[in-house]
């Protein structure tokens, strides 16, 4: 297996600048690199993530569990996005359990895309199940999606665009 990158990582990161007394430092923001998100099996989800949400897929390389067995170090992330999915295939039974369930029912993603109208065509025509009908939020459009293994996700169109 070989390793497959997409476009190179953002480079630009956040800055703060802190008063320490009467001199000013600059400091580099914290950010959130990524989210772990259980799956059934990589393959499926790598192909819902790039073909069907238009991610990039960033790493598909060999790993090992903490205990020494074989697994993949698999991301993905939105293109030009900063925070990466790693997508981990469930281990034992219990993470078995929680594949679809890792919010409880609740969203637990939320993709802001530039046109909503046009993103929430091209998934549906996918095959992707919504459970709600677009609707118009103070933060935005916004339908209610279902990822391959069942997760809840806010597809969010931007604030101004209807």
């Amino acid at each position: 297996m070989s390793a497959r990158l997409a476009h190179a990582r953002p480079t630009a990161h956040p800055r703060s600048t802190a008063l320490h007394g009467s001199r000013a430092r600059t400091q580099l923001m914290p950010q959130l690199e990524l989210v772990a998100l259980i799956v059934r099996e990589y393959q499926p989800a790598i192909d819902f993530f790039v073909n069907v949400l238009q991610f990039e897929l960033v790493e598909d390389v060999p790993s090992l569990t903490n205990d020494g067995r074989p697994k993949r170090w698999v991301v993905v992330r939105p293109v030009g996005g900063a925070t990466g999915i790693l997508l981990a295939r469930a281990d034992g039974e219990r993470q078995k359990t929680m594949v679809g369930e890792q919010f409880a029912g609740r969203v637990g993603f939320f993709l802001r895309v530039d046109d909503f109208e046009k993103t929430h065509a091209r998934i549906v025509a996918a095959g992707v199940r919504f459970v709600t009908a677009p609707r118009v939020e103070p933060y935005g459009q916004v339908a209610v999606f279902l990822d391959i293994e069942g997760n809840r996700w806010d597809l969010l169109g931007q604030v101004n665009e209807r």
